[in-house]
Order: C-alpha cells, then structure tokens, then sequence
C-alpha cells in the first residue's frame, strides 16, 4: 500500500465545471487527493488568468497523473497547453471522453 493516496489533477475548460466537480467527487469518494482549477464567480482579468494558468502547472506538478475533463472530446487552447506540459514532465494523462 502506498504511503499516500493518488494525486490527480484535474484540467478541463471553464464551460465543464460541473462535469469537474462531478468529476472531482467521484474521485474523492474514491479515496484520490484531488488538485483542480480554481473558480470565479466572476470575470477574471488577464493577469489573473495568467496567474491562474501558471499556478495549475504547479498543481500538475503535485500530481501522480492528469484527467482531462473533455464532454463530446472538446479541448480549448488553456487545456491543450495543460496536457502538453503534463507530458513533457511524464505525466499519465487520461480523458473522460477519449473521442
């Protein structure tokens, strides 16, 4: 038995927050440590996403693999680049919709 539990982080595009909290809920009942984007409930400016963006590849770095959030096998640009650094460190990567 490992020391710890699973670390997953979650990537995925603003528009599928449900299917990440769902996401992030089905995973943490599972008994996995879940890292996933943070929310506003607002807009945010571009400075702020860009903070944003630079703090989730930190989280990818805290994580053991990667889950691509992606209904109907949409991946925007933020995403793209998420899974492109998750593969450059080695990151596992999987996707809810493989299509």
């Amino acid at each position: 038995m490992p020391d710890r539990p699973e670390i997953v982080c979650i990537c995925g595009s603003a528009r599928f927050t449900d299917e990440m909290r769902a996401a992030n809920r089905d995973l943490t009942f599972a008994g996995v440590i879940v890292v996933a984007p943070g929310e506003a409930d607002e807009p945010v400016t571009d400075e702020q996403k860009a903070a944003l963006d630079a703090l989730h590849l930190r989280k990818i770095d805290l994580a053991d693999r990667v889950l691509v959030v992606n209904p109907g096998g949409y991946v925007g640009d933020s995403t793209r680049r998420e899974i492109a650094y998750a593969r450059a460190t080695g990151k596992p990567i999987s996707f809810s919709d493989p299509a």
